[in-house]
């Protein structure tokens, strides 16, 4: 259950951020670049300065600046937002390359013995047995998860949210600042990605390497398209990968080839995904009928 939850928490945290740009009427793909530079940033600012939580800060601070390029083409000029987020991607993965050899002078992988990673929750005090060898961000994502929940559903800025991405024009016609919703969750979302990155590759991991979001902002993606607007259905989804993933180490640990262990977490939430798009399609074909 413990490696579930490792798993599972960079994938949730910028899913949640996704939901969000989902429920405001933007589709965010840009998950996976968002969360590759917050964990470049993270590993960063914690070498220089040796503390995790200001590396925390920093790539929070970091994919939030990023993500205002995905807002200002996408929300301010109606630009293709599908479009821009493919080019954030593509600039996410040369820009981390390109850095990381003009900082750390090699590419690859960068790990050092004086690279601050997250503290341990036992490490903390707190010896629950499922959370103790998780850092802080597992249960924070786990936490944001009913928080997102009861203000989608139980305040007036989120209903007035979710009114923005249902009734565009009804929204408009009320006197909403629509933009000013889709710029403020865009943001948000790049909030979340950034502690998505951090406890990737200093909760998770204590390192980087290039690339090593390795699609989890997609499956982040896909976690979205499962759940609709729906954190609870989010967080099955996001636990599906994780459970996936780990059966993927298993299936290592047994001898099968890294290959085939590593595919394993996207073929599972692949299926998943064709499975709810024909539950999806025949639900349909039952209401006209």
């Amino acid at each position: 259950m413990a490696g579930v939850l490792t798993a599972t928490a960079p994938v949730l945290l910028a899913a949640l951020g996704g939901l969000l740009c989902q429920v405001a009427g933007v589709f965010n793909i840009a998950l996976e670049g968002q969360l590759l530079w917050g964990a470049f940033v993270a590993v960063v600012v914690s070498d220089l300065t040796g503390s995790a939580w200001t590396g925390v800060a920093g790539a929070v601070a970091a994919t939030v600046v990023f993500s205002a390029l995905l807002s200002g083409p996408a929300v301010a000029l109606r630009a293709d937002p599908i479009v821009v987020a493919v080019g954030l991607n593509l600039l996410a993965l040369g820009l981390t390359a390109f850095l990381m050899r003009q900082i750390f002078g090699s590419g690859g992988t960068y790990s050092s013995p004086e690279l601050a990673g997250l503290p341990d929750l036992g490490e903390l005090g707190l010896d629950v047995p499922v959370l103790r060898e998780q850092s802080p961000l597992v249960p924070v994502a786990l936490l944001l998860v009913a928080v997102l929940a009861f203000w989608l559903t139980r305040t007036r800025s989120g209903l007035r949210l979710r009114a923005v991405g249902q009734h565009l024009d009804a929204a408009q016609a009320v006197g909403l600042r629509v933009s000013g919703y889709q710029h403020g969750v865009t943001l948000v979302a790049g909030a979340l990605c950034g502690l998505a990155g951090a406890q990737l590759s200093l909760g998770n991991v204590t390192l980087f390497s290039e690339g090593m979001s390795a699609g989890r902002g997609w499956i982040a993606v896909v976690a979205v398209m499962l759940s609709g607007v729906y954190p609870g259905r989010l967080l099955l989804a996001c636990l599906l990968f994780g459970v996936a993933e780990a059966f993927g180490f298993r299936l290592q640990g047994a001898g099968l080839p890294q290959q085939a262990a590593d595919a394993a977490p996207y073929v599972i939430t692949l299926a998943a995904l064709v499975l709810a798009a024909v539950a999806r399609r025949r639900r349909r074909s039952y209401e006209h009928a």
